[in-house]
């Protein structure tokens, strides 16, 4: 049993090594004054200063911040609309019938998803740009929300519903006041998840843009093409910072929900 659980963790520290290193050699060299990524002189902050005198990539980051809440916002909103729905649904065939459909844009490859949103946006004559953007990462965050929401749903127990009826709850009292806050933590996490992979998404988003406008992703692939510059690895290295945060708060703003939930107390 030891050996096994040593094996296990050897196991682990080689998969984390694979997938960390690589970000830590690219933070540590975002701090060289030698602007290569090969020879480390000295210490300098010269990289992230450059990043933050950019004009057009400060409004580039601006950009994405605005797709990444609104599609989160939106996709929270539909997901649970979405999720309701399927809830209600009765029969067990329909149901799987209306998860599969769900999880089609999950499963299916970033390229095809994209190249699917651009025929169709030039199909209806849509301007590539911050309209496809947007309508795109809805389309593809909907899922995701719908994927947190509904297993908080099913473990939901009826009676609280029976019961709030019972008591002459109406049907948007027994929403906002029973359901909502029961799947406040699959809310939650539907959220941070889609504003996520909003902010992080290159292949839908490559397809999908239009001249004049771009995202943080497809900018870093442009200006990798380009050559190495070090400013890259800055960008790159605030990127990374902000996603630890919001994996961070969201760690919080869960164990606080199930805190209160484990103390029968409302948020």
């Amino acid at each position: 049993m030891g050996r096994n659980s040593k094996l296990s963790n050897l196991y682990l520290f080689i998969i984390f090594a694979i997938l960390y290193l690589p970000i830590f050699y690219l933070i540590f060299y975002s701090f060289n004054s030698g602007g290569t990524m090969q020879n480390f002189e000295g210490f300098t902050l010269e990289w992230y200063e450059e990043v933050f005198a950019d004009t057009r990539l400060l409004i580039i980051v601006l950009n994405t911040f605005v797709i990444a809440l609104l599609s989160a916002v939106v996709s929270t909103i539909l997901g649970i609309a979405g999720a309701l729905a399927i809830y209600q649904v009765r029969r067990k065939r329909s149901k799987n019938t209306l998860l599969s459909l769900n999880n089609v844009l999950i499963v299916s490859p970033d390229v095809i998803i994209g190249a699917s949103f651009l025929i169709f946006f030039t199909m209806l004559g849509i301007q590539l740009g911050f309209s496809s953007v947007l309508l795109s990462h809805i389309a593809f965050s909907v899922p995701i929300v719908v994927l947190m929401v509904l297993p908080k749903l099913q473990e939901m127990s009826p009676t609280l519903i029976d019961a709030a009826r019972d008591l002459g709850a109406s049907g948007w009292h027994v929403l906002t006041r029973v359901i909502l806050p029961f799947v406040k933590p699959g809310i939650f996490a539907g959220f941070f998840m889609a504003l996520t992979y909003s902010l992080d998404d290159f292949a839908v988003t490559f397809f999908v843009t239009g001249n004049g406008f771009s995202t943080l992703s497809v900018e870093i692939y442009s200006r990798a093409r380009q050559g190495v510059s070090l400013s890259i690895n800055a960008l790159s290295t605030l990127l990374f910072l902000l996603t630890i945060v919001l994996v961070i708060g969201y760690y919080f703003i869960n164990t606080r929900q199930a805190k209160l939930q484990g103390k029968g107390l409302r948020p």
